[in-house]
């Protein structure tokens, strides 16, 4: 039997087949908010179901589909690699494929990042960072923001500050500093000892989108170099055209040490990561012929994750995606902004390019106050989703809550959206924005529904 026949023959036994042996309380959650559908095909921003609906991805797999999902000229590349027996994982080799992509991102690099380093995902890329860091400059001290997010495995985790992905994982690894992000005192006072090996933060935090003050990293980025410690830019998720800019540092001038790249650069079908870094800090970890493989990642040069690396920078360049992201997501924001002086419960609506975020909070009016406390006390951030289940039940619209306990939703499109998509974004956004705001209502109802719910778990817990 074929794969396309196996997948024929049982998808529907999906959500059984994740109860059994994958994780049951994320079919849980996709059954308590009605996401449990059984899609059937992707194509762009779309996906589709058995039942012939067509969704607007604006999750993008967590920034992973910039291109939109099963892009033809990645589908093409990685084809042709596939039929070509070519040489893979010789590992006692030069790839041919992993120089020229290193080749091409060090041309898009910002200046004096010359070297590269693959990896398979994000998070390995921050784990080879604090490796280079800490061995280039003798130290051992990272210094992290509160509210970032870098991974989830021990090293990236030890750098994450959100308590709700570290609750039960410690203790974790030693000399790690958590400051506030966008506090240059607090920064400055953890660098003066100048036994820091790296400042590490995104330049856009992705939970919460918070973009920080015009002079913060430029700020920063000084400090570092007066103090002799790296600063490293995790653009697993900003980079690649997300924020108008290649990098999200262009907007703020900033030149990193070492910037960790992933998510887009796969063309949303093979695992990779990047490492790009100042020439100095990568010879001084591979400084010798035995230490040659010092650091290293099995399956990181593999020929279908450097392939699609390739032809995903010809298709960003082509394109013209990154002037793409800022034009359609800074008219996206325009016309979303008006609705914050509409809605009570709607604070900002902010972004950069094909970054967004509307931020919710307690509303003034005595109904509507009530209403949000009861949701509030039920659940930390259960009101968001009074606005992301409607916009997926209602209007076909996957978008999701930016981090645990945040009212705050989150949208990371294909850079790939049309006019229509985005008339089809923020006509949704005004009718479930609109409707949140009508108490009683279907999306309160739908609320205390969620809050009993919530508190049935909680009790459950004790």
């Amino acid at each position: 039997m074929s794969i396309l026949e196996l997948i024929e023959k049982r998808l529907e036994e999906n959500f059984a087949l994740h109860e059994q042996y994958l994780n049951p309380q994320m079919v849980r959650v996709l059954k308590t908010i009605g996401y449990d559908r059984h899609y059937v095909k992707a194509q762009g921003a779309y996906l589709f179901d058995n039942q012939g609906e067509k969704y607007l991805d604006l999750l993008s797999g967590f920034g992973v589909f910039a291109l939109g999902r099963n892009h033809p000229k990645i589908v093409q590349a990685l084809q042709e690699v596939l039929t070509a027996a070519l040489p893979n994982l010789v590992q006692l080799d030069a790839s041919i494929l992993a120089g020229l992509l290193a080749e091409r991102l060090a041309a898009i690099a910002p200046p004096g990042l010359e070297r590269v380093f693959f990896a398979n995902s994000g998070t390995e890329t921050v784990e080879a960072a604090i490796k280079f860091s800490r061995y280039a400059t003798g130290r051992s001290q990272i210094v992290y923001c509160q509210g970032g997010y870098h991974g989830l495995t021990m090293g990236s985790l030890s750098a994450t500050g959100d308590p709700h992905y570290r609750e039960g994982f410690g203790p974790f690894v030693a000399d790690f500093k958590e400051i506030p992000f966008g506090d240059l005192a607090a920064l400055e006072k953890a660098l003066i000892n100048q036994d820091v090996a790296a400042f590490i933060t995104e330049p856009i935090q992705g939970h919460g989108v918070r973009i920080p003050e015009p002079n913060y990293l430029p700020a920063a980025a000084a400090l570092c170099r007066r103090y002799g410690t790296l600063f490293v830019a995790d653009e697993v998720q900003t980079g690649l055209g997300r924020t108008g800019k290649i990098w999200a540092v262009e907007h703020w001038g900033v030149e990193p040490d070492i910037l960790c790249v992933a998510k887009a650069l796969s063309g949303g079908f093979v695992p990779v990561g990047a490492v790009l870094c100042r020439r100095w800090i990568f010879d001084r970890v591979f400084d010798r012929m035995d230490r040659s493989v010092v650091h290293g990642s099995t399956f990181g040069k593999n020929n279908l994750a450097m392939a699609a690396g390739i032809a995903t920078l010809q298709v960003i360049e082509e394109e013209k995606l990154v002037e793409r992201s800022a034009v359609i997501g800074q008219q996206i924001i325009a016309e979303l902004q008006p609705l914050v002086d509409q809605y009570e419960c709607l604070q900002e609506v902010r972004g950069l390019g094909m970054m967004m975020a509307l931020e919710f909070a307690e509303p003034s009016s005595w109904s509507l106050k009530a209403a949000w406390k009861m949701l509030e006390t039920a659940n930390k951030g259960l009101f968001s989703q009074l606005i992301v289940v409607p916009l997926f039940t209602r209007h076909q619209i996957l978008s999701q809550v930016s981090g645990h306990g945040m009212n705050i939703i989150k949208f990371i499109p294909p850079l790939t959206l049309s006019d229509e998509d985005c008339r089809w974004l923020v006509t949704a956004v005004k009718d479930v924005v609109a409707d949140a705001h009508r108490f009683p209502g279907a999306a309160w109802e739908f609320g205390k529904t969620l809050a009993s719910q919530a508190i049935r778990q909680k009790t459950a817990q004790k």
